[in-house]
């Protein structure tokens, strides 16, 4: 199969670059979404790195989010547009996941910050992380979120239309290790997050919320639209923690689809923020900006399904969201070898070329009989084939090496 559709996708297969994403699409996207089928490798994000740089400086492109912490994600906008703080307490700090420790995401960093230390405040380039302040493995207290949202209303409006004052929130969040017993994730009865005390915050973040957008006109006159937009990412925040300890400590077997979901949802919520703001360039896993619902098996279950982050930007969207999914063909430090030929992969690595773009409407009618590629290594996700309907373009990279 490969040799029969090379010679017809050649001339396809271009160079990833700002001039070819914006020439395979109808007009220039609101949110471009890059995924990838792996984390960790920062040949990926080199050619993250590269493709951000050309859009923010042809394209229009101010803001550029990435898989992890929004509230850590806070310490690396205040760095790369003010300067505030140092490049190794940013990426100790300013990264959840183990991502502050790849070398890519410390090179676009620095690169940010040099960027806009000779642009004025609108032209600067802004950085945000687009997950909640989540693990694999849990979820972090509410306690940073609710208390700064409370903090930013107390500020700027009267006292009495606060629902309550901060003695009471500090009282009713407690030890912030109750919220993140490490137990929880598998044991819904380890869980706080169906307790009083979270019933509680539950309505009054609730309520913070709905005090911050009545009181919109006031607050955006008496300060700035930057810390608008923050007091309403701690919302968000506060509010899909607290969902979400819902949901750990839910007994029933609809658990963890409602976990994944939330977790999707508060990305997505995240996302759309942004673009109100700016276009914008988010990476993330494929799985996570498809317009398509996710599975994954967890722990030996039966596999579950929740609708991505993307699927909901898109549904809000439209044509304004575009999406770009990363396809590999090996990866010998992780066992993954050359891709068989009758493989989306294998066609691909056929092509003379070490990293291009593929128009995807024109890959899937080329592929034919194409079958799903099988990864010997859980970390990395092949794509699949029958879902190229739903995407716009192939990044494909031939060979990611160690580094």
């Amino acid at each position: 199969m490969a040799t029969d559709t090379t010679a017809d996708l050649a001339p396809a297969a271009r160079s990833v670059d700002a001039a070819t994403v914006m020439g395979l699409l109808p007009a220039r996207p609101r949110v471009l979404a890059l995924g990838e089928p792996t984390h960790g490798e920062d040949m990926l994000l080199d050619l993250r790195n590269d493709l951000f740089g050309q859009l923010a400086e042809r394209e229009g492109y101010r803001t550029i989010a990435l898989e992890s912490d929004c509230l850590r994600g806070l310490i690396v906008d205040d760095h790369v547009v003010s300067g505030t703080g140092t490049l190794d307490d940013v990426m100790a700090r300013g990264f959840s996941h183990g991502f502050g420790d790849s070398a890519a995401n410390r090179a676009l960093v620095r690169w940010m910050r040099a960027y806009n230390e000779t642009r004025p405040p609108a032209e600067r380039l802004r950085f945000a992380g687009l997950d909640g302040p989540l693990e694999i493995t849990g979820a972090a207290s509410p306690r940073q979120a609710l208390t700064a949202l409370h903090r930013h209303l107390a500020d700027r409006v009267e006292a009495g239309l606060l629902p309550c004052d901060a003695e009471t929130l500090d009282r009713l969040l407690g030890a912030d290790e109750r919220w993140t017993e490490p137990d929880a994730m598998t044991d819904p009865g380890r869980s706080a997050g169906r307790s009083a005390d979270a019933e509680r915050l539950r309505l009054l973040a609730d309520e913070l919320v709905a005090l911050l957008g009545t009181r919109t006109p006031e607050l955006l006159a008496a300060g700035t639209r930057d810390d608008w937009e923050r007091a309403g990412l701690y919302g968000r925040t506060a509010v899909g923690l607290l969902r979400y300890h819902h949901a750990m400590a839910d007994p029933s077997p609809a658990r963890m689809t409602r976990l994944l979901g939330l977790r999707d949802l508060m990305m997505a919520d995240n996302l759309l923020a942004l673009a109100d703001r700016s276009p914008v360039l988010v990476h993330a896993h494929n799985s996570h900006l498809q317009r398509e619902k996710s599975t994954m098996r967890m722990w030996g279950h039966t596999p579950v399904e929740w609708w991505s982050a993307g699927a909901l930007a898109h549904a809000r969207l439209g044509t304004a969201y575009a999406f770009l999914a990363t396809a590999l063909g090996t990866i010998e430090h992780r066992g993954v070898g050359t891709p068989p030929p009758d493989t989306l992969e294998g066609v691909l690595h056929a092509l003379p070329k070490d990293a291009c773009l593929v128009d995807a409407a024109r890959l899937a009618a080329a592929l034919g009989g194409a079958v799903p590629r099988e990864s010997p290594w859980f970390g990395y996700a092949p794509l699949d084939p029958a879902r190229l309907t739903r995407v716009d373009g192939v990044v494909y990279v031939r060979d990611v090496p160690r580094r």
